[in-house]
């Protein structure tokens, strides 16, 4: 099956699904460990895993077609989500799933911001209305 196959909305769906799962099972995993430890272990088996599919469907040899602004945007985006699992797992190993998760997801906020302003995006009025709950959702939970 080809990877990019599919519809996107699917494949958004499931990382819904499975964004909520990190939730609780990292809740769970990081009570008895350091929540930066927690993060590289977590860390090891993403690793683990995306190297086997990519040599399972044969996609590692591209790795070297990769130029080096890709390398560069890949870079930051790695550094960022370092971060933002670290952040994540700290909040986890403190704070209660349901209300760490939620206000996680302000990032949906914060994509929607900085697309229009640093790619150029384009919101309809609608779509900043869903902004604007999402925003007010995560805000109800974390202090409700």
């Amino acid at each position: 099956m080809n990877i990019e196959s599919g519809s996107w909305l699917t494949w958004a769906l499931l990382s819904a699904a499975f964004a909520a799962l990190t939730a609780i099972f990292g809740k769970i995993g990081v009570q008895n460990v350091n929540s930066d430890l927690a993060t590289f272990a977590r860390t090891l088996v993403v690793i683990a895993v995306l190297g086997a599919i990519l040599i399972s469907t044969g996609q590692m040899k591209s790795l070297g077609a990769i130029g080096g602004r890709t390398w560069l945007f890949l870079t930051l985006s790695g550094l960022a989500t370092g971060a933002s699992w670290v952040c994540y797992y700290r909040a986890l190993k403190i704070g209660d799933a349901a209300r760490v998760a939620p206000v996680d997801k302000l990032s949906v906020v914060l994509v929607a911001l900085f697309g229009v302003a640093i790619l150029g995006e384009r919101l309809s009025t609608a779509a900043w209305a869903g902004v604007a709950l999402i925003a007010a959702g995560a805000v109800l939970v974390a202090v409700g």
